[in-house]
């Protein structure tokens, strides 16, 4: 089998229905400061940013210096971006873990589970892993429902697993198996 970096590398571009997942640029500071300026967008999940040239330094650092499993969601027929997903592989347990970020304008019109079940199409019918899983503060329910759209089941809740915002917050965690995903 092919190794996941190349594997990612050559499905850097994905195109759904209404959405392409795509590499990020530094081209994509204006769209993505508008949500990473706001703290509905980034309350539980990173540090807003107060500057665009702070997004354009997290853009650099974060997703042009390693790619790969980062990509833009753009809606495909205007080209707005409109928030990123990624999957982290773990190559020798082959799982991943799924993370997001979207444009609250954007909430409630299905792009994340859209741009969520392409992700989990290339871990498991690719990257032939078997288990994918994801986490969200337990503040922010709404990113729990995305995970169950997704298929994934509960898990369980870790306490105090991170500190964010400095505060230590309770995540949850989901997952799904491939046989579960091949199942649907």
């Amino acid at each position: 089998m092919e190794s996941f970096t190349y594997l990612l590398v050559e499905h850097q571009l994905i195109k759904t229905e209404r959405l392409i997942l795509r590499p990020i640029t530094l081209a994509d500071a204006k769209d993505m400061f508008e949500y990473a300026s706001d703290d509905d967008n980034t309350r539980f999940v990173f540090d807003t940013h107060p500057t665009i040239e702070i997004t354009r330094q997290k853009i650099a650092e974060f997703f042009v210096a390693t790619p790969t499993g980062k990509y833009g969601i753009e809606i495909a027929t205007t080209g707005k971006f409109i928030g990123t997903i990624d999957i982290r592989i773990d190559p020798m347990n082959r799982s991943g873990c799924l993370g997001y970020a979207l444009n609250k304008d954007y909430w409630g019109h299905g792009y994340m589970t859209e741009a969520g079940f392409a992700i989990l199409d290339l871990a498991f019918q690719t990257l032939q892993l078997e288990r994918v899983f994801a986490m969200h503060d337990v503040r922010n329910p709404a990113s729990g429902k995305v995970m169950q759209r997704l298929g994934m089941t509960y898990e369980g809740t870790i306490r105090k697993s991170r500190y964010v915002k400095e505060e230590f917050v309770d995540d949850a965690y989901y997952s799904i198996l491939k046989e579960e995903y091949k199942a649907k």
